[in-house]
This record gives C-alpha cells, sequence and structure tokens, in this order.
C-alpha cells in the first residue's frame, strides 16, 4: 500500500498516551511524527514530553533514566534536565550546560488522555484540546459517566491510515447502511468548519419507521485539528467518545478510542459498571468497522463524489489542509469535482 499523498506531519493536538499510563516517577517510551520520545511524570504529579535522547552523548532517556523530583536524569552520566527540555545539572560542574536543550512539547492532559502539541514550524498552541464533558456544556462532567481507561478503549498500533480520513467520517451519511450495517440515514444540522476547531452535528432517522417509529436521537461532534474528535449521543445510549489519530512516521499512525457510559439516575445496580462496559464494547465494535476500512484505503484526491456528497466533503477539505505545512507553513486545499449527473 502506498503512503497517503497527504503529509503526516500535521499541525495540531495529538494523543500519545493515556494518564494512567504514566504514573508519579514513571518513564514512559513512544515513537511519534519519526521521533523516538519519552513522556516522564514528576513528583508533583506533572507530565513532561520530550524528545527521548540526552543531549550531551545522545543516551535515550526511556533505558534507565529516572525521575527525580521535577528533573529526569540521564543514566549515562547523570546530566539533570527539567521538563521545559532544559539542562540544570552537570553533576561534576559547577554550572548547568545552558546552551543545550531537548525538544520538549506543549502537553494537557485531559479526559483520561495525555496530548502533544505537534507543529514542524514548533508555533504554540493556537487552539484547544476539547474536553468531552464540558465541551457540549449541559452541565455533566465526568462524575456522571463511568470511566473509559482501560476497560472501554481500544488501542491500535502503526495502522498504514491517515489522520484526515477520521475527519472525513464525519461528514460520510452515506456509509452507515454498508460499513456499520444499520438502516439509518444521518441529517446533517450542523456543519461549522470556520476555525481550527470545528463542528458537527446530525440527527439520525431510521429508514424503516416500523422498527422504530418514535425514536429521536443524534450526535454532536468536536473536531480539534486532525488529531481529536469527541463526540455526544443523545436520543438512545447516553455516551461520549474520544477518537485520536496520531502520526508514528511517514506511513503508519496509531489509533486510540475511548468511551464513557453514562451513570444511571438514582440507585446504581451492582451490576451497572458491567452493563456499561457491554454497551461501551458495542460502540468499539462500530469505530472497529471504521478502521478495517480506513487501514486498506486509499485517498483519492481529487474523488469521485456525488452530488448529495460534494459539499460536505468539500468543506471539510479545505478546514483539513491549514493542518498541513510547507515551507511557508501553509497549503493549498486539493481540487475536489462532483461526479457528473
Amino acid at each position: 500500500m502506498a503512503k497517503p499523498p497527504l503529509s503526516m506531519r500535521p499541525t495540531g493536538w495529538f494523543q500519545v498516551a493515556w494518564s494512567a499510563e504514566v504514573g508519579v516517577g514513571a518513564v514512559h517510551r513512544m515513537k511519534y511524527f519519526g521521533r523516538e520520545m519519552i513522556a516522564w511524570r514528576s513528583a508533583d504529579g506533572r507530565v513532561a514530553v520530550m524528545d527521548a535522547y540526552c543531549e550531551h552523548l545522545g543516551a535515550h532517556l526511556g533505558f534507565g533514566g529516572r525521575v527525580e523530583g521535577d528533573r529526569i536524569v540521564c543514566p549515562f552520566h547523570g546530566w539533570e534536565w527539567n521538563q521545559e527540555g532544559r539542562n540544570v545539572c552537570v553533576p561534576y560542574e559547577t554550572h548547568p550546560n545552558k546552551g543545550r536543550r531537548i525538544r520538549s512539547y506543549p502537553v494537557v492532559e485531559r479526559n483520561e488522555s495525555i496530548w502533544i502539541w505537534h507543529d514542524v514550524h514548533e508555533r504554540r498552541p493556537y487552539f484547544e484540546v476539547p474536553d468531552v464533558f464540558t465541551g457540549f456544556d449541559d452541565g455533566l462532567s465526568a462524575a456522571d459517566y463511568f470511566p473509559a481507561y482501560p476497560q472501554s478503549t481500544l488501542y491500535r498500533q502503526r495502522l498504514e491510515l491517515h489522520p484526515q480520513y477520521i475527519m472525513e467520517n464525519g461528514v460520510d451519511f452515506a456509509h452507515f447502511k454498508y460499513v456499520h450495517k444499520v438502516p439509518i440515514t444521518p441529517t446533517f444540522t450542523r456543519q461549522d468548519f470556520a476555525e481550527p476547531v470545528s463542528y458537527v452535528d446530525f440527527t439520525i432517522a431510521f429508514d424503516n419507521s416500523t422498527v422504530a417509529e418514535e425514536i429521536k436521537s443524534g450526535v454532536h461532534a468536536i473536531n480539534a485539528g486532525l488529531g481529536a474528535a469527541v463526540t455526544k449521543s443523545w436520543g438512545m445510549i447516553d455516551n461520549r467518545t474520544l477518537s485520536a489519530v496520531t502520526p508514528v512516521d511517514d506511513e503508519t499512525s496509531d489509533v486510540r478510542f475511548s468511551v464513557w457510559i453514562g451513570r444511571p439516575h438514582g440507585n446504581e445496580r451492582p451490576d451497572a459498571a458491567a452493563k456499561a462496559q457491554q454497551l461501551a464494547r458495542a460502540v468499539i465494535e462500530q469505530f472497529e468497522a471504521d478502521i478495517h476500512i480506513w487501514a486498506h484505503q486509499r485517498y483519492s484526491d481529487p474523488p469521485g463524489l456525488s452530488q448529495k456528497e460534494f459539499q460536505g466533503f468539500k468543506v471539510l477539505r479545505q478546514w483539513a489542509a491549514q493542518f498541513y505545512p510547507d515551507p511557508t507553513g501553509t497549503r493549498m486545499a486539493p481540487a475536489i469535482a462532483p461526479t457528473p449527473r
């Protein structure tokens, strides 16, 4: 399979771990955007993410590096680095090496997840990671839902897919019958792509009215760049989801998916958590059906769209283009032509 013609180094927030994977004093190894990285948590609970190699003689801090207070100590010569990647101690000298710095990344912990800001030009963040609870302004919080990690999550590593595939799924009304095998047709009530954080809402109608004549339901989605999408479902299963796709290298990405199921109102039955896990598993299985398509998909540019599909895909692809860098930091939107009548 050929790699996507889209850059695998887009600007934005990308999930690199779940919070529980990086305990106090832990050093977590990972690779994203073609770079070896580490995440570590200081004694006061703050997480830092930085490139993995010591700027002294290149030791990998993920193999034997240890956390002491608010610093990580290299296992090779004991050089100490702070959370900004600055050298603060050379144990056999009177002064630190102020001229060397390990590349560090802006970090946010939200919704049980660790996010880094990636930008090839190293610009500062200019939009935020959406919150799967407060982002929908309905007064609910994490206390109203069962935790997602680890029992209600999915993690697939190094799949040959691009983050934009997942975002395009949000405007693809026609795939539900064929991928998810459900007799529904979404009707979009909002497609707002004016800012780096976009909003997509749709209602769900069943094709066979005798199946569920009176069911009214829908989905609200918030997309922050190409790396993060949160959804709130209403009308049927009370659930919220977080999908995150993070490029590993020029050909593959890691996919993470988290599901929160609403707690029952009033007295909570002893089996409520187990039932919530069953419901979450059903949501994850639907997401896995999408992954099966994305992982074997060839990016089509320009796509052969029908008239009904044209506007949604056009707007989304024009919105997505802003996150791809070129030497000037911008990228032209791809051409899109509808299928002739």
